[in-house]
């Protein structure tokens, strides 16, 4: 997949959260059990190294301690277009002074794209892989439903761009900070 098809569906993936975002709203009362996130980050582990990592989810919360979700993450920088889904089940541990510890895990695909140099010596290589996301995050409370949210997450996945790169892309660990907006 090169780097122009890549923004085309960046853009067409943003485009429709944006839309789906329309129907979330912070939450104001216990009825509202939809909640968002976004986040902004660095993924280390990648076919390409450290890269700049975007993060986005929705939850819908059953019960104020529990929420379930998709999950996405974006790398839309230089040579590697990295785009990952998965759907995600959370546990809200909520404890007395704002802190929340919110651990997850999830199931879903990831899409990579590598298009680096030129000539003989290029690297046009892409690959889809299953993807497991499995993580923490720490929350402060800022407001009743608004947080600040650091995140550590362990990708498992199984990336395979041979014969140009050797190696295989087993794992990655992104550090990730956002905000959330929940009941």
């Amino acid at each position: 997949m090169r780097i122009a098809d890549c923004r085309g569906f960046l853009s067409v993936t943003l485009a429709g959260l944006l839309w789906l975002g329309t129907f979330v709203s912070p939450a104001f009362s216990e009825e509202n059990r939809w909640g968002a996130g976004t986040d902004l980050g660095f993924t280390a582990g990648t076919v390409h190294d450290t890269v700049f990592n975007l993060g986005f989810n929705v939850d819908y919360y059953p019960d104020r301690n529990f929420s379930f979700g998709p999950m996405m993450q974006i790398t839309p920088t230089g040579d590697l277009f990295q785009i990952s889904f998965a759907g995600v089940a959370k546990y809200h541990l909520r404890f007395n002074n704002g802190i929340n510890l919110v651990p997850f895990a999830g199931f879903g695909l990831m899409h990579v794209g590598l298009d680096r140099g030129t000539g003989r010596a290029r690297i046009d290589e892409s690959d889809t892989s299953w993807y497991i996301p499995i993580g923490l995050s720490l929350e402060y409370q800022i407001v009743h439903n608004i947080a600040l949210a650091s995140t550590v997450i362990v990708n498992l996945h199984n990336i395979d761009l041979t014969p140009a790169l050797r190696e295989e892309d087993k794992t990655s660990v992104a550090l990730m900070f956002g905000f959330r907006w929940g009941p």
